[in-house]
C-alpha cells in the first residue's frame, strides 16, 4: 500500500492536458507529402481505394500491384476521409485524418482505462491517521492524467504516431480493448460493447496472428484476474468480436471475388506483415537493442511498478486487475512482435498502451531520487535537442554558421530554404512555453506525483513541434518522391504504352501513383520499365530476348543508395 496526502493528488488543470495532447496529436499531420516507406505504403493503400472500384475495398492493394496489404480497416477509413475531407484540404492532409482519430481514441482509452482502475479499493492510499488522504475519484484521475503523460512522453512514439499505418489502428483497437475490459468490471453490458469494438478494429487492422493473440489474452487475463467478469460482458464482447471476424469474410463473398482473389485476401490476413512459425531472431535483437530507448521513459516505470504491486498482498498482487488485465495484453504484443520476420519501429507501437498503464501506477511509489533524474534527465536532453534544432534551422535560412550550412547543402543538394513566418512563430511560442515549464519545474518542489512527467511529455511535443515547424520543408524534401516523380513525368510526357514496376518497391510505386498518375501496373508486357536494379533490367531483357535501352536515371536528393532507372523496352531486331 502506499500513504499519499490529497495535495500530492491534484489534478493537472484539464486545459492544460487537453492542449498538450492535441497539440502533439496535430503536429506533422499537414502541410507535407507521404513519406518513405511505411507512411506512403500506407497512404497508397487508401489512395488506390479512393481512387479504385469494390474490388479495391473489399481487398486493399495498390494500384497496379495486384498484392494485398492486409486487413482493410485502415484502408477504409483512410479513404472515407479523403472521399470526405479531401477537397477541402488535400487527398495526403485527408488522409493522416486517420492517424489523428486512432492517436485520440488511443489516448481517451488509456486514459480512461487508467481512471477506474485508478478508483479500485486494491490501489487506494492507506487511510491516515488525522485523515486527508485523497479521495477515490481524485486519486483515479491523477492516475489516469499519469498514464496519458508517460504515453505522451513516449520517444519512439512521435514519427510513428503521425503516419498512415495499419499499426495506428491496432493501437487504437489494442487500447479500447483495454478500456473495455476493465470498463466490464462494473458495467457489463457497457464494457463488452467497448471490447467487442476493440476486438473488431483489431481483427480488421492485422493478420490473424495479432488478433487471436489480443483475444486469447483478454480470455487469460479475465481468467487470471481476482475481479471477476460477468456473462453479460461475456456474451456482448464475443459477440462483437465474432462479428468483427466475419466482415472481412463475408464481403468476399458478396463481392463474388475469383478463386484468385480469395486466396490473395486470406494470403494477406494471414500473413501480411509477415510471421515465422517460430520466434525470429532478427526480431529479438531488433527489439533488444531499441526498445529501451523506443519506450523510454515508459519500461522503468513498469518495472518499478511491477515491482512493488505484485508483492503487495492487500492489492491483490499478480491477479489484481490493475496489473493482470494490461500485463496479459502486453505479453501477447510481445509475442507477436517476437514472431514477425523482421520486426520494425512500428510493430513496437502495440507494446506502448499496456505499458503506459502499468508504469502510472508507479508514480505515487516512486523515490524523490528516481523523480530528480527522470526530470533532470529531460530537461537536459530536450533542451540540447530543441537547441540543435534551432541552430541547425539557422543554418538554413542565414548560412551560419558556415560549416553547418555546407554540411546540410551536401546532404540535401538543391534544397532551397525559405522562411516560413507561420512556422517561426509556433516554433517560438513552443519554445516560450517549454522555458516556462522548466521554470516552473526547477523554481518550486510541486507535491503531485505526476510532476516528474509533465516535462517529459512536454519536451517529446517540444521536440517534435519544432520539427514539424522549423524542420517540416527540410525533412518533407528528403521522404518525399515528389520531385523525383516531376522529373520522370517530364522524361515520358507524350510517350504512349504503360509503365512496368514489378521491380519497384511498395513505398516506391504507391509514391509514384499518386504524384505522376501514370499507367503503371505490374505487367511485363510493358514497353516501359521503371526499377531500381539495372541487374534485373538486363536479366529480364536476356531471358525475354528484348533489348532495353535507358532513358532516364534518378534518385530522392537525400538517399545516396537508391537509384531509380526507366528502361525503353522493344522486341531483339527492332527498332
Amino acid at each position: 500500500m502506499v500513504k499519499l496526502t490529497a495535495a500530492a493528488t491534484t489534478s493537472i488543470p484539464r486545459i492544460i492536458i487537453f492542449a498538450l495532447t492535441l497539440i502533439y496529436g496535430l503536429a506533422g499531420l499537414f502541410a507535407r507529402d507521404p513519406w518513405k516507406n511505411e507512411d506512403a505504403i500506407g497512404f497508397g493503400g487508401m489512395w488506390a481505394l479512393q481512387q479504385g472500384k469494390t474490388l479495391d475495398w473489399i481487398v486493399p492493394h495498390l494500384a497496379g500491384r495486384d498484392t494485398s496489404l492486409g486487413a482493410p480497416f485502415p484502408y477504409w477509413l483512410g479513404a472515407t476521409l479523403m472521399d470526405w475531407f479531401g477537397p477541402l484540404i488535400g487527398m495526403s492532409n485527408a488522409a493522416r485524418l486517420y492517424s489523428a482519430i486512432c492517436f485520440f481514441s488511443a489516448a481517451l482509452a488509456i486514459w480512461y482505462a487508467t481512471y477506474l482502475l485508478g478508483r479500485r479499493q486494491e490501489v487506494q492510499p492507506m487511510a491516515l491517521a488525522v485523515g486527508g488522504q485523497p479521495g477515490r475519484k481524485n486519486y483515479g484521475m491523477t492516475l489516469a492524467d499519469g498514464a496519458l503523460l508517460i504515453f505522451l512522453a513516449c520517444i519512439g512514439l512521435a514519427q510513428r504516431a503521425h503516419e498512415t499505418t495499419p499499426m495506428m489502428a491496432q493501437l487504437m483497437g489494442i487500447s479500447i480493448v483495454l478500456y473495455g475490459t476493465v470498463r466490464g468490471l462494473d458495467k457489463p453490458w457497457q464494457g463488452g460493447l467497448w471490447t467487442g469494438l476493440g476486438i473488431a478494429i483489431v481483427a480488421l487492422s492485422s493478420n490473424l496472428t495479432l488478433s487471436l493473440l489480443i483475444v486469447s489474452s483478454t480470455i487469460i487475463a479475465v481468467i487470471a484476474s481476482n475481479a471477476k467478469l460477468r456473462f453479460r460482458w461475456t456474451l456482448t464482447s464475443t459477440v462483437l468480436g465474432l462479428i468483427g471476424f466475419a466482415i472481412w469474410p463475408a464481403l468476399w463473398y458478396l463481392g463474388n471475388l475469383t478463386p484468385e482473389w480469395q486466396h490473395t485476401a486470406l494470403e494477406g490476413w494471414r500473413n501480411v506483415p509477415e510471421m515465422r512459425p517460430t520466434p525470429s531472431i532478427e526480431s529479438l535483437g531488433f527489439l533488444s537493442v531499441n526498445f529501451w530507448a523506443y519506450a523510454w521513459p515508459i519500461w522503468p516505470l513498469a518495472i518499478i511498478s511491477l515491482a512493488h504491486w505484485g508483492r503487495v498482498k492487500e492489492a491483490g498482487q499478480w491477479r489484481a486487475p490493475h496489473l493482470c488485465i494490461p500485463l496479459s495484453l502486453f505479453a501477447a504484443c510481445l509475442i507477436y512482435v517476437l514472431f514477425r520476420l523482421e520486426a520494425n519501429e512500428h510493430d513496437l507501437i502495440i507494446l506502448i498502451p499496456s505499458l503506459s498503464i502499468i508504469a502510472a501506477f508507479s508514480l505515487p511509489i516512486l523515490k524523490r531520487s528516481l523523480i530528480s533524474f527522470i526530470d533532470w534527465f529531460a530537461m537536459f536532453s530536450f533542451t540540447m535537442i530543441a537547441l540543435a534544432i534551432w541552430i541547425i534551422w539557422l543554418a538554413k535560412i542565414t548560412g551560419y554558421p558556415e560549416s553547418t550550412a555546407a554540411n546540410l547543402a551536401r546532404l540535401l543538394p538543391g534544397f532551397q530554404a525559405q522562411f516560413d513566418y507561420i512556422g517561426f512563430i509556433v516554433a517560438l511560442l513552443i519554445t516560450a512555453v517549454w522555458l516556462a515549464i522548466v521554470r516552473w519545474r526547477t523554481s518550486r518542489a510541486p507535491k503531485e506525483i505526476w510532476r516528474c512527467l509533465i516535462i517529459s511529455a512536454s519536451g517529446t511535443t517540444l521536440m517534435w513541434v519544432l520539427l514539424m515547424t522549423l524542420w517540416l520543408p527540410t525533412i518533407n524534401y528528403a521522404k518525399t518522391y515528389r520531385y523525383v516523380s516531376d522529373r520522370l513525368v517530364s522524361i515520358i510526357a507524350n510517350t504512349p504504352g504503360c509503365i512496368d514496376t514489378s521491380n519497384l518497391g511498395p513505398a516506391q510505386l504507391a509514391s509514384f501513383s499518386y504524384f505522376t498518375k501514370l499507367p503503371l501496373r505490374d505487367d511485363p508486357s510493358c514497353n516501359l520499365m521503371l526499377t531500381h536494379s539495372s541487374l534485373e533490367a538486363k536479366a529480364y531483357a536476356s531471358l525475354n530476348k528484348k533489348t532495353i535501352e535507358l532513358l532516364w536515371e534518378d534518385r530522392r536528393a537525400a538517399d545516396r543508395d537508391e537509384r531509380l532507372r526507366l528502361y525503353q523496352i522493344t522486341p531483339a531486331g527492332k527498332e
